[in-house]
């Protein structure tokens, strides 16, 4: 399945147990509930649905905006 913004949405609510509505673009994932340890696991699930950004990357970032506009500006992984 292709990885896209309300995917994403839908993959941190499930990690932090809210609805994905909860999830806003510009709130800061950590405020909500998201640790290291699930952003590990959601870097690796996005990685397998076809983005390039790495998790280093993501944990620089603190919104799923700030996601959204990084898994668009890496190319695709093979």
């Amino acid at each position: 399945m292709a990885l896209t913004l309300e995917r994403m949405r839908a993959d941190v609510a499930a990690k932090i147990h809210e609805e994905p509505e909860a999830v806003g673009d510009h709130e800061n994932l950590m405020d909500l509930g998201l640790d290291s340890m699930r952003l590990m696991e959601l870097t690796l699930l996005w990685r397998e649905a076809g983005t390039a950004a790495g998790f280093a990357e993501f944990a620089e970032k603190s919104t799923l905006a700030e996601w959204w506009a990084l898994v668009q500006a890496r190319p695709k992984a093979a």
